[in-house]
């Protein structure tokens, strides 16, 4: 917060507060001092002493409106007569709550200045002059001091709740960012697994479809595939649709841990039972140990591979590629010949772009491009901590 932010206008000003009310209660002050000041004052100031108190009181909305300009006002209306302290008093004190201190401390100046003048043509017999002005320079000042202390302490609560609702709204920020984050990871898990399972669906069925004449071992394999698809499809389905109903920014919203690389023999012989040719080649061997994610990633990466060969390539031979080590990275290639009708069903990319996304998190990279063959590869490399 900068010096003009740090200049906060205090929340009570002129507008705020009560002109009459203010008004009636410094004109009881005015009037006590009145009524003193005629005790002890000569017939003939009784009547100065009234047109200055009337004077003194006037001043009072004009302190309200321009603190400055009706205290030093005030002030030299304390040169003339005692009636005009309170309104002066009131001065400083409003002046130093609602203006900065160097206007507030010309204000009390002037009023200082204004007692000692008074001092001097109408002094107090049991007072000598010296004391006096002690005593009404420490009144001014206490007067002083305490407007500064309420105003730095009104710049202060209001400096607080600002500070207060800034963090709020940050705070509003953060879990509306983290909400949405988690908003397209479901995305993306949901389009990985539906189009996974969808396509495992349209293989078989077309399978069925155009081979009617097929064995009954291959028929009923096909409908098995098609059964056990819809039935995970519906699990993975239900599960996603729970997360994005779920609103509680309080409340995990993690997505099941779901399949690792460890699952990738399960997903190659779900395509080849719907009729994918899929060709590995995994040196990696028995499952090893691969972080959690990493894992996630990859399985994520050959899935929407096979996936895509069956949409944009169907009946083509694909060939998934494992390899790598702890410390130099895991590198996953998937690649298969293309057909004449690769993009006749539309696809946006939506697939590729996910899985971009989602090596990117992971601190990997995927590319993918066409060569002169007419042959799609899919090239993916994950960091592999030791």
């Amino acid at each position: 917060m900068d010096a003009a932010t740090c200049e906060v206008k205090p929340p009570r000003t002129w507008r705020s507060v009560p002109v009459a009310a203010t008004t009636v209660a410094v004109g009881v002050l005015v009037a006590t001092m009145l009524w003193s000041a005629t005790r002890s004052s000569s017939a003939g100031l009784v009547g100065v002493d009234v047109a200055l108190a009337l004077a003194a009181l006037a001043l009072v909305p004009v302190v309200l409106r321009r603190p400055r300009i009706g205290g030093v006002l005030a002030g030299v209306l304390v040169a003339l007569s005692p009636v005009a302290t309170p309104v002066a008093s009131f001065a400083v004190l409003f002046t130093a709550r609602n203006r900065p201190f160097r206007q507030a401390a010309a204000v009390a100046a002037v009023g200082v200045a204004g007692e000692a003048a008074q001092a001097l043509w109408r002094p107090v017999p049991s007072l000598p002059y010296g004391w006096r002005l002690v005593l009404m320079t420490i009144a001014y000042a206490a007067l002083l001091g305490w407007g500064t202390w309420a105003r730095a302490r009104n710049a202060l609560l209001a400096a607080l709740r600002d500070r207060a609702r800034r963090a709020e709204q940050e705070q509003e920020r953060r879990v509306g960012e983290a909400r949405a984050a988690e908003r397209n990871r479901i995305a993306r898990e949901m389009h990985d697994v539906l189009a996974h399972r969808l396509s495992l669906l349209a293989a078989a069925a077309g399978a069925m479809e155009y081979r009617p004449d097929a064995p009954p071992e291959r028929l009923s394999a096909a409908a098995g595939v098609i059964r056990a698809s819809a039935h995970h499809a519906l699990d993975e389905l239900r599960e996603v649709i729970t997360l994005l109903r779920s609103d509680d920014a309080e409340s995990p919203t993690d997505a099941p841990p779901g399949q690792t690389l460890a699952d990738l023999p399960r997903l190659v012989d779900e395509a080849r039972a719907a009729g994918q040719q899929v060709e590995v080649d995994d040196p990696l061997g028995p499952p090893v140990e691969i972080p959690p994610q990493v894992g996630r990633t990859a399985y994520r990466i050959a899935q929407e591979a096979l996936t895509n060969a069956r949409k944009h390539a169907a009946g083509q031979p694909v060939r998934l590629v494992l390899g790598g080590a702890p410390g130099s990275g895991l590198s996953i290639a998937v690649s298969n010949p293309t057909t004449p009708d690769s993009g006749a069903n539309g696809s946006a990319g939506t697939g590729l772009i996910g899985l971009a996304e989602r090596a990117a998190l992971t601190g990997g990279r995927v590319t993918h491009h066409v060569d002169a063959a007419g042959r799609f590869h899919l090239t993916a490399w994950l960091p592999w901590p030791t």
